[in-house]
């Protein structure tokens, strides 16, 4: 370390009248802030006349009287779009009608139903289209617009880079979402407002981050220092200690090897300090405020971002670093992972495997947990859930601070354990404190601490039996099998129904008995020729979870009268309670695997899925299936995707 003073740290000091963000401001605002536009790329076109022949034959008899040219349900029109004898090109639609099919969502209940035979054939056919369609499109990374750090990834980044545990970021505006995940980069704009908290966070960090260290002399290991890195130097060679520490911490900040020049540009700030009569210290101190508002700092810069080019190209190993540590940690790569960066090996599977595995069991992995796992679940929304307090006057804040930790807990011990992806649905154990267990109706748990606790799969196991999840797909005054239907369709099946026509009321504003339980009340208000179809596929799944009240309290009677938490599906199939509705999502594990992949890549992309990403979630599938659908699998095959590991090519000048 250099020979800094320690007193100086606590030396009160006036504000310098200089602010390096200032100055570095006008370089933010060019570093290309803009959004870069997704490539469009239009498949080849695709032969498959043998194919349609059969899907009009059975659609003829089963599709064409509500999704034909004289009546188009839902504006499809399937018999114009299969009489040229091309099929169906869009494979969005042919995923739509593969799974309505497949759950006999489709044709309705009320309408013939095709034989098995049948049946057979229109899902081969369609899956023939499907598969001509995918196989015509070139492989593709898709392109990534140049992503701002979100909030999280900014507190973390900060925490791992200095040391700084403040949380600076909870004083900045919220970040927008896309696709349901805040890490999408065309939504992460700059706003004016934010690039002022981005320069009054620089200044407090650097302040808080220096004065630490500083404070630490004597008693802080040299390999764990983060800033005063280059060793006792005389006073001579503080100079070339000063281009030591900023060489050290830009080159960790920006996640890759930086240019002299970038250092220069650091040097000149710690210069002004100095020439300001400011200490070795404060100079080092304002170059830190400098780096913490640069572009390569706040963005997650890959290659030149120019607009020009259209070629592919596969990321370099800084890059693949950094893509991987912000998709299993929120934050930046460590020693470790760097190291093998600067090697040349981390694309080795070997390396690659031992580095994922290392990860997932780092505590940094608990971030996946709560970004991920808090917005795929939905669970994030606790935060702001105020269920009606004359009626369930028990929900405190520390309840729900429970229900939230439990499914972090049970989401980590998923990915520390290596265990089935399948035991979100199925698990039977969950981690509760005393307040949780009270709540659920359970004895001999005590104390705040959470513990591991076996439980009933048919009543609490899985995240279907989580009080978080009941309570953030409930209103605040009653349950609602709408909401929660809805999302079991969303998050476990990747199978969403649209939204509701505009004209039709509100449960609350139909003319139904007070004294009926809310499923009357449903079928009532589904008997509207409108809403019907799309509640065939909601509410009996909804109506499965009728056992858990709205915050999630098992209950037994609604209103007065018994629960019915029976369901009957599109396809026939008869279902009771929640033990029942997991039943019949496990046998559909794979449509729930390919969820969670699908919402796991767009999470660590940061960008919504296209078309030409449909092989690359096959190949995730089938994989997860091979090896026991183990949630390593998952983040294995996703890393080592073509998506993850390329890009679209803009101009490389740098």
């Amino acid at each position: 370390m250099c020979d800094v003073n320690p007193k100086s740290a606590g030396t009160a000091r006036q504000p310098t009248r200089y602010s390096p963000g200032r100055l570095v401001f006008g370089l933010l605002l060019a570093a290309g802030c803009q959004s870069i536009p997704t490539e469009s790329h239009a498949p080849a076109a695709i032969d498959v006349s043998t194919h349609v022949a059969s899907t009009v034959q059975v659609m003829e008899k089963h599709c064409f009287s509500c999704h034909g040219l004289e009546r188009q349900k839902a504006d499809l029109d399937f018999q114009t779009l299969l009489q040229s004898g091309t099929g169906i090109a869009d494979s969005d639609l042919l995923d739509r009608a593969i799974k309505a099919v497949t759950a006999r969502e489709m044709p309705p209940e009320n309408k013939p139903q095709p034989d098995a035979a049948e049946l057979d054939t229109l899902l081969a056919s369609l899956n023939a289209q499907r598969n001509a369609h995918r196989a015509a499109i070139l492989p593709h990374p898709g392109r990534v617009t140049m992503r701002r750090l979100n909030r999280v990834e900014y507190n973390n980044t900060v925490r791992d880079l200095l040391g700084v545990t403040t949380r600076p970021s909870d004083d900045f505006p919220p970040d927008d979402s896309g696709y349901g995940f805040d890490t999408i980069g065309d939504v992460l704009t700059l706003s004016p407002l934010l690039a002022e908290k981005y320069l009054r966070a620089a200044e407090q960090i650097a302040r808080d981050a220096v004065a630490a260290e500083i404070a630490a002399i004597g008693t802080l290991p040299m390999e764990d220092r983060r800033i005063f890195v280059c060793g006792h130097a005389p006073n001579a060679h503080r100079n070339r200690c000063a281009t030591t520490i900023l060489r050290h911490l830009a080159a960790r900040a920006y996640r890759r090897p930086v240019r002299t020049e970038e250092v220069k540009r650091l040097e000149s700030f710690h210069a002004l300090a100095r020439e300001n009569g400011e200490s070795f210290e404060q100079g080092i101190e304002l170059a830190l405020q400098a780096l913490l508002v640069s572009p390569h700092f706040l963005f997650r810069v890959e290659g030149a971002q120019s607009r020009c080019g259209n070629a592919n190209r596969a990321i370099n190993d800084y890059e693949y670093a950094s893509r991987i540590s912000y998709f299993l940690w929120s934050s930046i790569p460590d020693d470790e992972l760097r190291a093998h960066a600067r090697k040349g090996d981390l694309q080795q599977p070997g390396v690659l495997r031992e580095q994922i595995t290392r990860m997932l069991r780092d505590p940094r992995a608990r971030a996946l947990a709560e970004n991920f796992g808090g917005q795929w679940l939905e669970v994030r929304n606790l935060q702001v859930i105020d269920p009606d307090p004359e009626k369930f006057p028990k929900f405190t804040k520390d309840l729900r601070l429970a229900m939230a930790e439990e499914t972090t807990l049970f989401f980590e011990s998923i990915v520390t354990e290596d265990r089935s992806v399948l035991d979100f649905i199925g698990a039977g154990y969950t981690f509760l404190n005393e307040v949780l267990a009270e709540h659920y109706g359970m004895t001999g748990i005590s104390g705040t601490e959470f513990q591991r606790v076996t439980v009933d799969p048919a009543q609490r196991g899985g995240i279907l039996g989580h009080a978080s999840v009941l309570t953030v797909t409930s209103y605040p005054a009653r349950t609602s099998p709408v909401l929660r239907g809805r999302w079991v369709l969303d998050k476990i099946l990747a199978a969403p129904p649209p939204p509701p026509p505009a004209n039709v009321p509100a449960l609350e504003a139909t003319k139904i008995d007070d004294t009926a339980t809310l499923r009357e009340r449903l079928e009532m208000h589904r008997k509207d020729p409108a809403c019907a179809s799309c509640h065939a596929r909601i509410d009996p799944i909804g109506f499965g979870l009728e056992n858990y009240d709205a915050v999630g309290a098992w209950r037994t009677a609604d209103n007065g009268s018994p629960v019915d938490s029976s369901g009957v599906l599109p396809d026939g199939r008869a279902f009771s309670g929640p033990a029942g509705l997991k039943a019949v999502l496990l046998e559909r594990k794979n449509e729930f695997a390919r969820c969670l992949a699908e919402k796991m890549l767009t999470y660590g992309l940061g960008r919504g899925l296209e078309d030409f990403d449909a092989p690359a979630l096959d190949t995730i599938v089938a994989q997860m299936a091979q090896q026991d659908y183990r949630f390593s699998a998952l983040i294995y095959e996703i890393v080592q995707s073509l998506p993850f590991k390329n890009r679209s090519r803009e101009a490389d000048t740098t």
